[in-house]
């Protein structure tokens, strides 16, 4: 079966022509949507290459046809450009639409496996797709024509998406809840601490306040500000184990004896992704985010993975 649809895909190349071309052009320059429409495993497939089509920059939907006669063709405006799709290219319900959508002066595309048929030569323009033959032994359930039209819907999303220059940041606004959507649209602001949240102490501060703000916010470590929130240094649980190493007495160890200067900071329009990557490069599970050295956040390793961008 896999070598029979195979096949039938081999056979695509000769209909990427003239008329794929028109296709990919006409549909471009619609201002309205893109309407596919087909019955039975045509419906089907027509609803996947309309999903593909609206996630890929060209805005469109499905209508089943038998609905379409029946009250659903008023989803189509004059703007559309319908797609019927007819493996034998006479579907009756696809028929009836016709002069309506002649009337209309709707553009119409056809994909069917008949240049002759009547659904071909009402349309404006033909895709043909013709595959040898069905996988289905008995040569009648729609296999290797339904792969084939699915390639060709395929191919004309991606001919268009890159006609728009459509790009990855373009893909994820219509997809904000998938892990791509994530990871282009999430920013370090978008799930870093702040205000209240932020574990900070005044240089002036003792070690010992310096770790009950630490343990406080829970967030492995405090930074170190000035009285206008300037950035000054940082504390850590690594530099407190170090110090822990020789006898320090954290009741009179004043935190910016101790503390390292700077940190490593970004700022609160990095994407969220990118933040994580640079943690993994530095070893460090904690960013500082700031403007101008004023302190904004702190953006926390496990806030990232919590919000799901990988």
């Amino acid at each position: 079966m896999v070598c029979i649809e195979r096949e039938g895909l081999k056979q695509l190349d000769q209909y990427i022509n003239a008329d794929f071309s028109i296709a990919c052009e006409t549909i471009f320059c619609c201002s309205g949507k893109v309407v596919v429409m087909g019955m039975g495993k045509s419906g089907h497939i027509g609803k996947k290459i309309a999903a593909t089509f609206a996630s890929t920059g060209t805005p469109s939907f499905f209508v089943h046809a038998g609905e379409a006669n029946h009250g659903d063709l008023g989803m189509v405006t004059t703007n559309d450009i319908v797609i019927a799709i007819s493996n034998s290219g006479e579907s009756s319900e696809i028929l009836t639409l016709i002069p309506v959508l002649k009337r209309q002066k709707i553009p119409l595309i056809s994909i069917t496996s008949r240049p002759h048929s009547n659904i071909s030569l009402a349309s404006d323009i033909h895709l043909c797709v013709k595959v040898p033959k069905e996988a289905c032994p008995l040569g009648l359930a729609p296999t290797s024509s339904s792969v084939a039209t699915l390639v060709m819907g395929d191919a004309l999303a991606i001919a268009l998406l890159e006609a728009r220059g459509f790009t990855r940041e373009d893909f994820a606004l219509s997809h904000p809840g998938g892990i791509l959507g994530r990871k282009l649209l999430l920013n370090v602001s978008d799930v870093m601490h702040t205000s209240d949240n932020i574990p900070y102490v005044k240089r002036q501060a003792s070690l010992r306040d310096a770790l009950l703000e630490m343990t406080q916010k829970n967030l492995g470590l405090t930074v170190i500000v000035n009285d206008i929130m300037q950035i000054e240094g940082i504390f850590t649980d690594g530099d407190l184990r170090r110090i822990l190493d020789v006898d320090t007495n954290v009741q009179l160890v004043r935190i910016q004896d101790v503390m390292t200067h700077g940190g490593i900071r970004v700022r609160p329009n990095l994407l969220a992704v990118e933040a994580l990557h640079l943690m993994q490069e530095k070893s460090i599970t904690a960013l500082l985010v700031s403007e101008k050295n004023h302190l904004l956040g702190v953006v926390h390793m496990h806030d990232i993975l919590k919000a799901g961008v990988i």
